[in-house]
């Protein structure tokens, strides 16, 4: 997911520059471990209010 949106940000602010490539990879090169912190972060949080509506919607 993270490489996707970097590829159309990076696309979109810089274009199709000569290092665009490499533009890309510093850019993922920070979003991906930010990422990943997020998704330890928030995903207990999502979980809990997944099943909390799955739960509702038995009923």
């Amino acid at each position: 997911m993270s490489l996707s949106i970097t590829l159309a940000t990076t696309l979109v602010r810089v274009g199709l520059a000569p290092d665009f490539f490499w533009v890309w990879l510093e850019v993922w090169s920070v979003a991906y471990p930010v990422a990943i912190i997020c998704i330890l972060i928030y995903r207990p949080f999502a979980s809990k209010l997944t099943t909390s509506l799955v739960k509702k919607l038995e009923l």
